[in-house]
């Protein structure tokens, strides 16, 4: 058993792991939210989806602390879904996203940490930008529902949220529009919440093009 969990630790903390990690996330972005919107059943996929890249993150972790906060965080939205979907009459949607949202969240800050963790650059490590990149495009889906469960609303326009994880094609597509600065003009900010995460999307699809080329161009100059 130790010796397979080693193996699965030297695996997450390559870089070819940015391959698997980067099929995961162009399902759950862009495959799961067509299935949702055909079959809400699929929301299933979702759920297991999302347990799977925060597991990941645990062997992503190098630092013992990293992989004591995402052993935590992961074992917490366990078992906030196992309540939800089990016949208790419980439910903590709102504080199962939070704690989703802060799995994320670190997630993000750990692949980050392994896309930059030395000079060097190979294709392996242009796949890990675009991993972050939709990282954080599920960061803004996170938040979006997150103030609409506070709120009452977070997006307006050609749009139907009918609530729970049903809603996801929508806040990613919203996310993915304003991380891309696309703006077709369908979908809008509800309330200045949503403005404001419009806007940090927006500078952040903008910004982070540029610091990773930069970043990459200057290891590249340093290891010449």
């Amino acid at each position: 058993m130790k010796i397979y969990l080693k193996n699965v630790k030297e695996f997450w903390v390559s870089d070819t792991s940015f391959v698997t990690l980067l099929i995961m996330l162009l399902f759950t972005v862009f495959v799961l939210p067509v299935m949702i919107d055909t079959e809400s059943e699929s929301t299933l996929f979702l759920n297991i989806m999302f347990v799977s890249l925060f597991f990941a993150g645990i062997f992503s972790s190098k630092e013992p602390a990293m992989i004591v906060i995402t052993s935590t965080l992961f074992l917490a939205h366990v078992i906030l879904k196992l309540i939800r979907f089990s016949d208790t009459p419980f439910e903590y949607y709102m504080v199962e996203k939070v704690v989703g949202l802060l799995n994320l969240m670190v997630f993000i800050f750990i692949n980050f940490k392994l896309l930059f963790r030395n000079d060097e650059i190979n294709t392996y490590r242009i796949i890990g930008a675009v991993n972050v990149y939709l990282l954080l495009a599920l960061f803004g889906a996170f938040v979006l529902e997150i103030i609409h469960i506070q709120t009452g609303a977070s997006i307006i326009g050609d749009v139907k949220l009918v609530g729970g994880d049903q809603d996801f094609s929508d806040y990613i597509y919203y996310s993915l529009v304003c991380i891309t600065t696309v703006g077709f003009g369908d979908i809008f900010p509800a309330n200045v919440a949503s403005k404001m995460l419009s806007v940090f999307l927006s500078a952040t699809g903008i910004l982070y093009p540029a610091v990773v080329i930069a970043k990459l161009v200057s290891s590249g100059s340093r290891k010449d």
